[in-house]
This record gives structure tokens, C-alpha cells and sequence, in this order.
């Protein structure tokens, strides 16, 4: 709409650009007046005007004056106006150096009351114009700081990298692995919208306290990178390295071992904290008896600190799983394993579930002994992110 308006405002005269605005927001209908100001940058009272004349059976005596005629801008009386509104704002503004989009989190109120204080007697339009002028919008928080990078990080990305390309060209099986935040069982709010029958929402509770709930789901996922392929065991109480692990056991003998069959390597990646951090010794005791077990050589590789977003189940699983449930209330474990289940994109993921009700205990410690039989081998580059363990019954 600002493109179309103001391909046409520089041929018209006073009169004529008034009732062009003011036919274009009656067009609009109920809140028209508003978006035909702020595309054209045209007051509210200039477009109401318009829209008198061009409803009066008698034309109103609006005369056009020269250009330039009319009321002097503010920012033109007063040509410092600009340089003080950007030192008022200067302490809140957020963004990188360069960037041609600013923002601030003060208030047109608060401004506009600051700048009279000053001595500038202008009201909100004028600061808001002055502030789009100047590139500024308002914007809401984006979670992007993970806190300070490693070093290493983009070395360890290559490794990863090259790991998993290995991996999967040689037909062996590459997981991404994690759990996903703890969810409330209840009638709570859960965010998002989905199509109902107008004026007839679910009916949630007003308060989701914790202690309303009727239990709390531990979603742990393995995502299968080359079949596209996820698997989610829902725990129903504590997220450890023991059900990390039990629920990698699961995935490969209800969906792995039916696609690679007698395979001898898996390739996990995982977090670097966590239940399957790189630093829980549990989590290492407990691959070792998967690798028992099973006869698998198990490598793993974790991203490095700050950098759990980077992890694709975040992004190729759990993001769709968040979409599929979304304005939907998680009343029941049930609810949860069929919408889990029933996750599906365009590009073909398929995704089973089912319900963990084993009871993982809390603060297992694994002593010096036993940390000493595990059969774990470094690789020389950040042995304490990539590693591999073999079974020690052969």
C-alpha cells in the first residue's frame, strides 16, 4: 500500500492527494484511516477531513495552496530535533552497528514527554515520523544469544560434518538426539491457533500452575538424518542418562535395526549438556551397556558449548512436533503420543511415539571403578566432544 500511495501523491496537489487518501480509506473500511495514515505518512486529521468533503452533498471550500504552504514541520523550525531524539534513544537502542534496521524500546509517551521537558513541544506522530525516518521499528526479542562461542566451534562443525558424511556414505546409521522441553498434563493454554468453529475456542484453565497438573512428559527424540525418519519416547517423570539411553535402545529395535539390519557402527550426535551431556559419566556407563548389548561400535560427537540450536532434531523434528500441537491442550500422555505421532511435512518425515512409564532415578553416581571399565576411545581432536565406545564383552 505505501508503494502505491506514494506512486501517486507526487502528482497531486493539497485538495487532490486529501481526497485520493481519503477515498482509499473508506475503500478499507473500519480502521482504514489509520493504515492510509501510516502508508502515507499523511496525518489522521488531514485524511478525516477528506473523507467530510467527499461525503458532504456540497463541496467544502478547501483550497490548495502552494507548495510549500502550510504549517512549517517541526523537524524544519527546529533542525537539531533530529540529533536529540537519537540521543534520547541512543542508551535503549539494540542491533548490530550496521544494520539499516534500528529499534528502541522506549515509548512514543515517554519520548514525546522527555523531548517536552526539553523544551520541544511535539506529541507521539511527530517522534514516530522522525523515528521511521530514521529506519526504527517496533520489534519484540528474538532468542539468538547462546552466550560466548568456543574457539574450536567451527572446527568442531567441520568434524561433525565430515563424520557424518562419512557415516552415511559407508550406509551406516547417523542419529540426532535429544529431549525436548518438559510439557504440563492438563487442561492448560497451550500457544498457537487452529481452526475452529467461529467464537467457539477450547475452554482452558486460567492458571497453569505445575502443581495443577495432572503429570509431566519427557519427549526424548532420535531423529534419523538420511531416512528423515523420528522416533519420541515419552517419559513420564525424570530426563537422565539412563532413559537417554533407553530410549536410543528403543529406537533401534523397533525402527534401526529394521532399516540397517546387521550394521556394526552408529553415529550420534547429541548437546553438549544435558542428560546426554558430554561431561555425565552415566550417560558413557550406560552406551557402554547399549554397545554390550547390541554389538555396536558407538561413536559420539556433541556440539560444542552454546550451540544446542545447531542440533537438527531441533530444527527437522521437534519444530514440527511444536506446529502439529500447537492451540491444542496436552490433557493426557495419550493426546500427546497420537499428536507426536501424527507429525508429518511435505518432505516426507514420518515420526512414531510411544509412552515411557518406567521411573528413572534422579543423582546416580558412577564411581571412579566403574568409570575405569568403560571401553571408550578419544579421537585426538576434542576427545572430550568426539569419542567412540566399544563393547568389552569380545
Amino acid at each position: 500500500m505505501r508503494e502505491k500511495i506514494n506512486r501517486v501523491l507526487k502528482y497531486l496537489d493539497e485538495k487532490q492527494r486529501r481526497i485520493y487518501l481519503a477515498s482509499e480509506a473508506i475503500s478499507l473500511g473500519h480502521g482504514g484511516i489509520t493504515k492510509v495514515a501510516n502508508a502515507s505518512g499523511v496525518s489522521r486529521v488531514t485524511i478525516t477531513n477528506g473523507i467530510k468533503e467527499l461525503t458532504k452533498k456540497k463541496s467544502l471550500p478547501f483550497l490548495s495552496r502552494r507548495k510549500g504552504g502550510g504549517r512549517k514541520k517541526e523537524i524544519d523550525k527546529n533542525p537539531e530535533l533530529l540529533g536529540v531524539v537519537k540521543d534520547l534513544i541512543d542508551s535503549s537502542t539494540r542491533g548490530e552497528p550496521n544494520s539499516s534496521l534500528l529499534w528502541t524500546t522506549k515509548s512514543l509517551r515517554n519520548l514525546s514527554s522527555e523531548l517536552k521537558t526539553m523544551g520541544y513541544n511535539v506529541g507521539r506522530d511527530v517522534v514516530s515520523r522522525i523515528l521511521k525516518s530514521q529506519g526504527y521499528s517496533l520489534q519484540s526479542n528474538r532468542k539468538t544469544n547462546e552466550g560466548k562461542s568456543h574457539p574450536d566451534r567451527d572446527a568442531q562443525f567441520q568434524y561433525i560434518n565430515n563424520q557424518v558424511s562419512s557415516f552415511q556414505s559407508d550406509g551406516y546409521p547417523v542419529i540426532s538426539i535429544d529431549a525436548k522441553k518438559k510439557e504440563n498434563i492438563g487442561n492448560f493454554k497451550n500457544n498457537g491457533q487452529e481452526w475452529k468453529p467461529k467464537n467457539k475456542p477450547d475452554e482452558v484453565n486460567v492458571y497453569d500452575f505445575p502443581s495443577q497438573a495432572d503429570g509431566r512428559a519427557t519427549p526424548y527424540g532420535i531423529y534419523d538424518i538420511a531416512q528423515n525418519k523420528g522416533w519420541v519416547n515419552v517419559g513420564v517423570n525424570n530426563d537422565t542418562a539412563e532413559f537417554a539411553v533407553q530410549s536410543i535402545r528403543i529406537w533401534w529395535l523397533k525402527m534401526g535395526k529394521g532399516i540397517y539390519g546387521n550394521v556394526t557402527k552408529l553415529l550420534i550426535t547429541a548437546d553438549g549438556g544435558g542428560s546426554n551431556g558430554s561431561r555425565v559419566r552415566l550417560w558413557k556407563k550406560e552406551l557402554q551397556g547399549l554397545s554390550n548389548e547390541l554389538g555396536l561400535e558407538i561413536f559420539v560427537c556433541h556440539f560444542p558449548p552454546g550451540t544446542s540450536k545447531w542440533n537438527k532434531i531441533e530444527h527437522r523434528l521437534f519444530s514440527f512436533i511444536a506446529k502439529n500441537w500447537r492451540g491444542r491442550p496436552l490433557v493426557s500422555y495419550e493426546v500427546i503420543v497420537k499428536l507426536i505421532a501424527s507429525t508429518k511435512t511435505e518432505k516426507g518425515l514420518e515420526v512414531k511415539c510411544q509412552l515411557d512409564e518406567r521411573k528413572y532415578e534422579k543423582g546416580i553416581k558412577v564411581s571412579d571403578y566403574e568409570f575405569k571399565k568403560i571401553n571408550i576411545e578419544r579421537e585426538a581432536f576434542h576427545g572430550e566432544w568426539n569419542y567412540k565406545i566399544r563393547s568389552n564383552l569380545y
